[in-house]
């Protein structure tokens, strides 16, 4: 239950139970599954009084101490009660009061061999980084793999399993996206033949989710590949921690227990005395600075792995001086024609999905908005549909403007399946692919493209943020990047060191072989310092620059934050109660509250949203004050607002 508390039960003689173990309580007039945190503790309620516990589930293995002190962990820094946030960690199986079916999850026999089938030699940098982290072996050590594109990580990943597994360890893998698990899965698998390999990720039905963390729990899977839920399964003979792309916000989970993956998989590699390896071309801040700081190791990887292959050239092109035709700059298009020609494959990116982010009307201004949120609808060709990107909402598009009855409605703006269309129309014979959220809606859509993409089976690729990171194409010699410079205009301290990363990853699928590639990224500001360091491959310079700022104007990673959000129906009733929390707690004087303000994206699904800012210098004190103003606020059970706090936030819409 989501309650700042604990609750006491009675345990019937002769029932044997333990902390960790699931067990089914009565709970108001429902039975509700439960988990034992605590045995023989103190309580104000006679054991006359309490209700007893109904049973005790040995369908599954108890959780184990290093499990729950990272619930512990997780539920005092992120503030949510402990309840919440262990139940929230289980498979939605497990949560069920009914006990899991005998026959269907039951326990395999474990795997006896580790063998290992390298797929290619060690490179000097990759070795040197292999033998580093194998130092650490069997105690806590972070390090920071910093690699450029295409520099091999992944080889550096699986020999590092290797030893884990030879000594009868279990390895953790964690990315960022659900669309990454299957390449890394089709690697492990061919790389430890005999090697149970669990997956864990919220797309996969209950009971693959469920068998998965069985085998972690009982320690049967050698390997646990799965997105941020993957660091919340017990894993009894861990020995390694490897996050990929650690810089990438997905890690932050933006619902419920707000927590970071990357920062509980360090926390968790305490626990278990064993190194964790956070590995990225473009590290996030925040690592980048705990390694200036000494609290991580660095191992560098500045050279591409595959023989001949170099980092591809970047040019920059200035539309101010430079025209674009269907919002694709003459060079580019240019670019795109000699790939074409050679039969060598072209990648345009461009961060927007659908056809056109706005339609709107030429005679009175009047533009699609969704009716639940401050947000304009995006046009979707393909089906004629306008869609709400933040709702989900939809509606069909106007026969003609509804405030001037105007009938030449226009799109204003490009999405992928504009680009494609004129893609399409350049260039007739091509084949075009284009991969966003729209074309890889179906169960394994997104891997068989992918998949046909690597053999051979595009010319030129029309994508999102879903191509650039983790992709290996080995006929990609172009990349061309749109829309770049809406990052640059943002509010939020952190959109340049996105919009790096996002440029530098995608920028890093060309070239990845002996045949040179190119980057055209266009943008309206080439004299932009960014746009520089992305040029030289310089992003050490990028961020110590980008950190010397966040010191100067007193941002994280130099302070610590916490935002508190509410959502009413009313923008004043969320305005109240954030102007009434910050009154209900004493704010101590290492602590600073900023004003309550509407968001930016004020309302969403109907409801109105605000948020405060709360910031320290000293995270004991911020933690201290969050604590106390965290257990007032559960105290007063507000029905008509619906409130959260977000540890080291890093959305701010």
């Amino acid at each position: 239950m989501p309650l700042a508390k604990l609750f006491d039960y009675a345990l019937p003689e002769g029932m044997p139970a333990r902390v960790g173990d699931r067990v089914v309580v009565p709970f108001g007039a429902r039975q509700r599954l439960g988990i034992v945190a605590e045995i023989d503790a103190a309580s104000d309620l006679p054991v006359s009084r309490m209700k007893a516990i109904a049973a005790v589930r040995d369908d599954a293995p108890p959780l184990p101490d290093d499990w729950l002190q990272l619930m512990h962990f997780l539920s005092g820094y992120y503030q949510r009660p402990l309840g919440e946030t262990m139940i929230s960690a289980l498979p939605p199986r497990l949560r069920s009061v009914r006990p899991l079916p005998r026959k269907s999850l039951s326990s395999a026999s474990a795997t006896s061999s580790a063998r290992f089938v390298p797929t290619h030699a060690l490179t000097p940098d990759q070795t040197r980084a292999f033998e580093r982290v194998l130092e650490a072996y069997g105690r806590f050590e972070a390090f920071l793999l910093h690699g450029i594109t295409g520099s091999g990580k992944t080889e550096v990943y699986l020999n590092l399993i290797a030893r884990a597994l030879e000594r009868g360890g279990q390895a953790l893998v964690l990315v960022p996206e659900i669309s990454l698990t299957p390449q890394l899965e089709g690697r492990f698998c061919q790389a430890f033949p005999e090697v149970r390999l669990a997956v864990m990720h919220s797309a996969l039905e209950d009971v693959a989710r469920t068998s998965g963390w069985l085998e972690a729990a009982r320690g049967e899977a050698g390997i646990v590949l799965g997105t941020r839920l993957g660091v919340l399964a017990p894993l009894p003979k861990l020995a390694l921690i490897v996050v990929d792309e650690e810089h990438d916000p997905s890690f932050k989970q933006q619902e419920g227990l707000r927590y970071s993956a990357r920062d509980a998989a360090v926390y968790r590699a305490k626990l278990a005395g064993c190194p964790v390896v956070l590995g990225s071309a473009t590290p996030s801040l925040e690592s980048w600075h705990n390694w200036r700081a000494g609290r991580y190791e660095r191992l560098e990887l500045p050279e591409r792995a595959a023989p001949g292959a170099r980092l591809p050239a970047v040019r920059i092109v200035d539309l101010g001086r430079e025209s674009a035709e269907q919002g694709i700059a003459a060079s580019l298009w240019s670019a795109l024609a000699a790939r074409v020609e050679k039969n060598e494959q072209s990648l345009i990116f461009i961060n927007r999905r659908g056809y056109a982010p706005v339609l709107a009307c030429e005679n009175c201004g009047w533009t699609a908005g969704c009716t639940r949120c401050s947000a304009r609808m995006v046009l979707h060709a393909a089906d004629r549909r306008l869609r709400c990107h933040h709702c989900g909402a939809e509606s069909a598009i106007p026969r003609a403007c509804p405030t001037c009855g105007n009938v030449d409605l226009k799109p204003v703006g490009r999405g992928t399946q504009r680009i494609e269309e004129a893609l399409q129309a350049r260039f007739p014979a091509a084949r075009i692919v284009r991969i966003d959220r729209d074309s890889a809606r179906r169960r394994g859509e997104l891997t068989r493209t992918l998949d046909g993409i690597r053999r051979g089976e595009g010319d030129i690729l029309v994508g999102t943020q879903l191509l650039a990171k983790g992709h290996d194409f080995p006929g990609l010699t172009l990349v061309g990047v749109l829309n770049a410079d809406t990052a640059l205009v943002s509010t939020d301290y952190r959109a340049p060191e996105r919009l790096f990363a996002v440029l530098a990853q995608v920028a890093g699928r060309a070239g990845r072989r002996e045949r040179p590639g190119e980057v055209l990224v266009q943008t309206r500001y080439p004299g932009h310092p960014l746009f520089g360091a992305l040029a030289r491959h310089d992003f050490s310079g990028f961020a110590d620059s980008q950190l010397a700022e966040r010191r100067a104007a007193g941002f994280p990673p130099y302070v610590f934050e916490a935002a508190l959000r509410a959502e009413a129906r009313k923008l004043e009733r969320a305005m109240r109660f954030l102007r009434e929390a910050a009154a209900v707690a004493a704010v101590p004087d290492e602590v600073h509250v900023f004003d309550p303000v509407p968001n930016t994206l004020t309302r969403r699904a109907g409801l109105e949203r605000a948020q405060l800012l709360v910031q320290s210098s000293s995270r004991p004190a911020l933690q201290a004050f969050l604590g106390d103003l965290s257990d007032k606020l559960f105290a007063q059970a507000e029905r008509d607002v619906r409130w959260h706090l977000d540890v080291d936030p890093i959305e701010f819409d």
